[in-house]
C-alpha cells in the first residue's frame, strides 16, 4: 500500500522566516527558560541586543517515518575490509554526552547543544512575553493615525459597486406608484364609463371616440414613467471613524538623597531601565517624565536622571508633590492613563512620611491607573514602607509596593508589579 504524506502548512516564497517562525512557536518554552538563564548574566542596558541561546538536542528531535525491518535481509556496507559475517562489532572508544567538557569514557552518547541566535526583537518579545500595564482601560481620540470605515445609512451618490439594489427597487416602486398613481384612477374610470357606452351607442359615435382616444393618451403617459430613475438610486454610504488609541504617561521618581548608597542607585537606575525599555517597546503613544529627588525635586531629562551625580537630603514629599503638580498642567486625567513608579530606600524624614501617604491617597491615586512603590533595600523596612502599607488594603487594585535587595530581585519583581491580569 502507498503512502503519501501532504504538508497543508502554509509556505510562501519566504521559507526561512516562516520556518523560524515555527521553530520559535514549538520550543517557546526552551526558548523563553534560555532568555531567562541570559537576563542574569547581562546588564539591563544590553537588553535591546540580541542572544545566542543553546537548546538540548534531545529536545529538538523531529519524529521519522520509516519502514519496518521484517523479514529477512542482508545489508551490503562498501569499503569494508574489517569484517565478515558473524563478527562482532567493538565498541567505540571515547563517548560523553557530547559537550566538549570531561574525561572520556568507554560508555554513552548523546547531542550536541543545538545554537539558536535570537535577534533583538525575537529576543524582547520573549522577555516581555506577558507584560502589560494594569488597568490601561482609558480611550481618547487623539493623535489619531488610522482609521476604519463603517456604514453610515445610504446616499444618493456614489459608485456603482455600492449600489443597493433593494433600496433602489423598492424607491423606483414607491415613485411609480405616486407617479402613476393618479392616471392609473382616471384610466380606470374611463373604461368603465366606455364599456357602458358601448352597449347603448353605435360603434361610430363621437363620444366613443374621444373616450378611447382619452384612453389611449393616458396609457401613453403612464409607459412614459421610467421603470427606474436615476432619482430611484441609492448607494451604501461609508464614513471614516477615527479607531480610538490608548495614551498614557508614566511618572518614574528616583531618590538620590545621600542615603542611597551608589549600589542602591544603580539597582533603581537599572530597574527603570527596564521599565522604560518596556514602556517604549510596548505602547506606542506614551511618555515618560523622569523626577529625581533628594530635598528638592526636579523633572529631568534621561540622560541627567541616570548619569547626574547630585545628592543632599530626603525630602520624598518634594517629588510626589511635583508629580501632581505636572499632572495638573500638562496630563489631565480624563484623557491620560496616569502610572507612576517610586524608588527609594524609605529612609525619609520622620514628620515627611505621613505627609507622603496624605498626598498619594488625597491627590495622586484618585488620579492614577496604578503606582507602585520600590524599596531598595535589605535591612528591616523603614518609616516610608510603614507609612505606604497603610495605602496597600484600601488601594489594592491601584497601589502596589514592593522590596528589591540585590540586582537579582530586580526581574522577578518587575514582572510581578507588571504582570498581564486576567479578565
Amino acid at each position: 500500500m502507498t503512502v503519501r504524506i501532504i504538508d497543508r502548512r502554509f509556505d510562501s516564497k519566504h521559507k526561512s522566516s516562516v520556518n523560524r517562525g515555527r521553530f520559535i512557536d514549538r520550543f517557546k518554552g526552551q526558548i523563553r527558560k534560555a532568555v531567562s538563564d541570559a537576563i542574569n548574566k547581562r546588564g539591563i542596558r544590553d537588553l535591546d541586543n540580541g542572544e545566542k541561546i543553546g537548546i538540548p538536542g534531545k529536545d529538538i528531535a523531529e519524529p521519522q517515518f520509516q519502514h519496518g525491518q521484517g523479514g529477512v535481509w542482508e545489508t551490503v556496507r562498501p569499503g569494508n575490509d574489517r569484517f565478515s559475517t558473524g563478527d562482532q562489532v567493538e565498541r567505540p572508544k571515547g563517548g560523553g554526552a557530547g559537550q566538549g567538557k570531561g574525561q572520556a569514557s568507554p560508555d554513552g552518547e548523546g547531542l550536541d547543544e543545538f545554537l539558536f541566535t535570537l535577534t533583538k526583537e525575537e529576543f524582547l518579545d520573549i522577555f516581555f512575553d506577558e507584560l502589560a500595564l494594569p488597568n490601561l482601560i482609558k480611550q481618547q481620540l487623539a493623535h489619531i493615525e488610522q482609521y476604519r470605515r463603517v456604514r453610515a445609512g445610504y446616499t444618493q451618490n456614489g459608485v456603482p459597486t455600492n449600489i443597493n439594489l433593494t433600496r433602489t427597487m423598492r424607491g423606483a416602486a414607491g415613485r411609480r406608484i405616486a407617479v402613476g398613481g393618479p392616471y392609473a384612477a382616471q384610466l380606470r374610470a374611463l373604461l368603465i364609463e366606455l364599456g357602458e357606452k358601448e352597449t347603448l351607442l353605435a360603434e361610430d359615435d363621437p363620444e366613443l371616440e374621444h373616450l378611447r382616444r382619452e384612453i389611449a393618451r393616458l396609457h401613453a403617459k403612464m409607459d412614459k414613467v421610467p421603470f427606474v430613475d436615476t432619482f430611484d438610486l441609492r448607494y451604501n454610504n461609508r464614513i471614516r471613524v477615527p479607531q480610538p488609541s490608548t495614551q498614557a504617561v508614566m511618572f518614574c521618581l528616583l531618590d538620590v538623597s545621600g542615603s542611597m548608597d551608589e549600589e542602591r542607585k544603580n539597582i533603581a537606575k537599572r530597574f527603570f531601565m527596564l521599565l522604560y525599555l518596556f514602556l517604549t517597546r510596548n505602547y506606542e503613544r506614551i511618555e515618560v517624565v523622569f523626577i529625581r529627588h533628594h530635598t528638592v525635586a526636579n523633572e529631568v531629562d534621561e540622560d541627567e536622571f541616570f548619569t547626574s551625580r547630585e545628592s543632599g537630603g530626603t525630602v520624598v514629599s518634594s517629588a510626589l508633590a511635583l508629580m501632581y503638580k505636572i499632572i495638573d498642567k500638562r496630563y489631565p486625567s480624563s484623557i491620560w492613563n496616569i502610572y507612576g513608579a517610586q524608588a527609594s530606600d524609605g529612609d525619609n524624614w520622620n514628620n515627611d512620611s505621613s505627609h507622603c501617604r496624605d498626598l498619594l491617597e488625597q491627590k495622586l491615586l484618585p488620579l492614577t491607573q496604578y503606582f507602585a512603590y520600590i524599596e531598595i533595600t535589605d535591612g528591616p523596612a523603614q518609616n516610608l514602607w510603614d507609612e505606604y502599607a497603610k495605602l496597600e488594603t484600601a488601594h489594592a487594585n491601584h497601589f502596589a509596593m514592593r522590596r528589591i535587595a540585590t540586582v537579582a530581585d530586580i526581574y522577578p519583581v518587575f514582572r510581578d508589579l507588571f504582570k498581564r491580569q486576567q479578565v
